[in-house]
């Protein structure tokens, strides 16, 4: 099936998912969720994929967040709201490969509660981030409440959640909301530099590694290593050509050669 509202590209081993509204500042309708998490499934489920990167078309947005026009439209004719939203998120929380967010523009309400879904982040210098939600009568319940105080310090996550205010890339940088911010014009280069360090990587470790991270980051004690080796792509790793070649390569003094397998 061919996508509307998203472009889906796959150049060797990067993945380009695109949102692709720019009319609207790629604001997501319910088709858009269902889009992204066959888009996200697709990667996931594609061996020759290692990283993937997210962004938006145009200049002006990363996201805007939900198509708050449609959304009223449809809840005045059904009476309720839909949640396919809750589908995208799910396929991109069981993702263990590398996520990266190019933002490239306005990153606000639905948008940034994406972003934060991303496992590094990249934005052009004149991005602008926030939960503005609390203006309009809502609460980021996509997962911006649950992510952003666990992402920069408490006082500051509360001030851009109670306030709806949006902040500067820069800003975002100073927090550690965002990995790098790049100058203009510069936001492509910036996410090849990202993505040629992650592509250097075995992708079953990146894979170990990321899958380590989600289960483990909000345990309160360090985990044990039978319970590090109970992991799925832990496993995958440990029985790979990768967990032999790469010290083997470093040994030899050469270039590790990944088969991620």
């Amino acid at each position: 099936m061919a996508y509307e509202h998203i472009l889906y590209e796959r150049d060797d081993h990067i993945v380009t998912i695109t949102l692709n509204r720019p009319k609207v500042l790629n604001a997501m309708r319910p088709q858009t969720c269902l889009e992204l998490a066959r888009a996200f499934t697709d990667f996931s489920d594609d061996d020759k994929a290692r990283v993937a990167v997210l962004t938006g078309a145009g200049e002006r947005a990363f996201c805007v967040g939900a198509d708050l026009k449609y959304r009223a439209s449809a809840e005045e004719q059904s009476g309720q709201q839909e949640r396919p939203v809750d589908e995208m998120i799910a396929v991109i929380a069981r993702c263990n490969k590398p996520i990266v967010g190019a933002i490239n523009g306005y990153a606000v309400g639905g948008g940034l509660e994406m972003a934060l879904r991303c496992d590094i982040i990249l934005a052009a210098e004149h991005a602008l981030l926030g939960l503005p939600e609390v203006r309009r009568g809502l609460v980021a319940d996509s997962g911006g409440i649950y992510h952003l105080p666990r992402r920069i310090p408490y006082h500051q996550a509360m001030g851009l959640i109670l306030t709806g205010e949006l902040i500067p890339a820069g800003e975002a940088l100073r927090m550690g909301l965002v990995n790098a911010v790049a100058p203009a014009g510069g936001l492509d280069e910036l996410v090849k530099e990202w993505t040629g360090k992650i592509l250097e990587c075995s992708p079953v470790a990146l894979q170990a590694a990321k899958e380590m991270v989600k289960s483990f980051l909000l345990l309160p004690e360090e985990p044990d290593l039978p319970q590090i080796d109970r992991l799925p792509a832990v496993q995958r790793l440990r029985q790979s050509e990768d967990y032999v070649d790469g010290p083997r390569a470093f040994a030899e003094k050469r270039g590790p050669i990944w088969k991620g397998r």
